[in-house]
């Protein structure tokens, strides 16, 4: 395929480091105090109450309770907010909360708050979603009421569909599509699609899981990367996203799948069929997916399950690494996590996730459909990388890297020379 797709966690988790020192730094500022802190206690449950109120309206969708919780003289902002609220009229909300995190005063008749909105739609997230949010609010007239003044992503935090325009809402079988700006048959294609992925990765995919998928599509490759808190430049070239926790924690969140329209745009049925099925593999799979999972192992996953019903030769879904067999040019080793890295060489990428992709195959050739799954469960099952990869394959395959590698290489010349 010309257009890849990318599982966005990883790139996301690289980033997360500096943001967690900012984090830490604040926490440590003696000017900032938690909710539970005695001298800021009675403010924080006063903005806490204040953001009730917020909440208990977005879900009544009572625009005029949700103005009333906002600075009656920030007229730019409340205008934003009313714009924002009708965005948000057709999606199918089942709760929306706030939960706030900390308190910092910047005196006494204006605080800002770090606080984490959870929403969860109906029918589709078994725990709310969670978003972080940085709040500022201002306390005003002789009631001394506190109102929301400011609202926006918390630094290092991606922004939501619903602040980008009026989000339109499409249902499928298995699917819940929510676009913005784009036309309403595109849409349904998507959900289309989107129906027929979710039966497959069952079929592929023994474990439980919920058998439902939410889809993004928002207008440009811009707003994409809005919703990622990543560079433009990183989605130019990838079709889809998928985001989401990974672990074994039964609350965690779902995931949703985020399409490029440009890039997905540009593909024909067979390609948008396995853009949807990949990304709707890593949904399936997100559970069993760790910090220990080698991106091989989950891209090529995912690959495999997306062209296991697809009548295609192995040039034909690798043809990079084809040729580069072809030329004598075999990969010394399986492809490593840098090498499915964000914006970097096109044609390496590809050959990063044929490697995958041609992995998983080998595996399930070798050892079987259920022996894949075993050891994709197993090296998930680990909380870090260290000899997770190495334990599964003597415990589940009975082999090493170094024979796997072997098997693999020779298995490249055999499927692609």
């Amino acid at each position: 395929m010309a257009v890849r797709t990318q599982d966005a966690r990883r790139e996301r988790t690289r980033r997360r480091s500096t943001a967690g020192a900012v984090v830490a730094a604040l926490l440590l500022a003696p000017a900032c105090a938690g909710p539970g802190d005695s001298a800021t206690g009675t403010t924080a449950r006063e903005v806490a109450a204040t953001l009730d109120r917020r909440a208990a309206a977005v879900m009544e969708h009572d625009t005029a309770a949700y103005l009333a919780a906002l600075d009656p003289r920030a007229a730019s902002f409340r205008a934003a907010q009313r714009t924002e609220l009708h965005n948000l009229a057709d999606v199918p909300l089942e709760s929306w909360a706030y939960e706030v995190k900390e308190v910092t005063g910047e005196g006494a008749d204006r605080v800002t708050a770090e606080v984490e909105l959870r929403y969860r739609i109906q029918g589709y997230d078994t725990a709310p979603m969670s978003s972080s949010r940085t709040v500022e609010l201002v306390r005003r007239g002789e009631d001394r009421t506190w109102y929301i003044a400011a609202d926006r992503a918390a630094d290092g935090a991606p922004g939501q569909l619903w602040q980008q325009g009026d989000v339109e809402v499409v249902r499928g079988t298995h699917s819940l599509v929510l676009g913005v700006g784009r036309r309403t048959e595109e849409l349904r294609r998507i959900a289309a699609t989107a129906d027929r992925a979710v039966p497959a990765v069952t079929g592929a995919w023994p474990e439980p899981w919920a058998e439902r998928v939410v889809v993004l599509v928002p207008e440009s490759v811009e707003d994409m990367a809005g919703l990622l808190d990543s560079p433009v430049a990183s989605y130019r070239g990838i079709a889809a996203v998928t985001t989401g926790e990974v672990g074994g924690s039964a609350t965690a969140p779902a995931d949703r799948v985020i399409v490029n329209p440009g890039a997905y745009g540009m593909l024909g049925d067979f390609g948008q069929r396995v853009v949807l099925t990949h990304e709707t593999t890593h949904v399936a799979t997100r559970a069993h997916t760790s910090a220990a999972t080698p991106v091989w192992l989950s891209e090529g996953f995912a690959d495999r399950t997306a062209y296991r019903q697809e009548s295609r030769t192995a040039p034909e879904i690798a043809p990079e690494l084809a040729e580069a067999v072809r030329r004598g040019d075999l990969p010394a080793g399986l492809p490593t996590d840098e090498d499915f890295g964000f914006g970097g060489d096109a044609a390496k990428l590809a050959r990063a996730y044929e490697g995958g992709w041609l992995a998983c195959e080998l595996i399930a050739q070798e050892w079987g459909e259920e022996k894949l799954i075993a050891f994709y469960e197993a090296v998930g099952s680990r909380s870090e990388r260290d000899g997770a990869v190495e334990q599964a394959m003597h415990t589940v395959l009975g082999t090493t890297p170094q024979d796997f590698t072997a098997r693999w290489r020779e298995y490249l010349r055999d499927r692609l020379a």
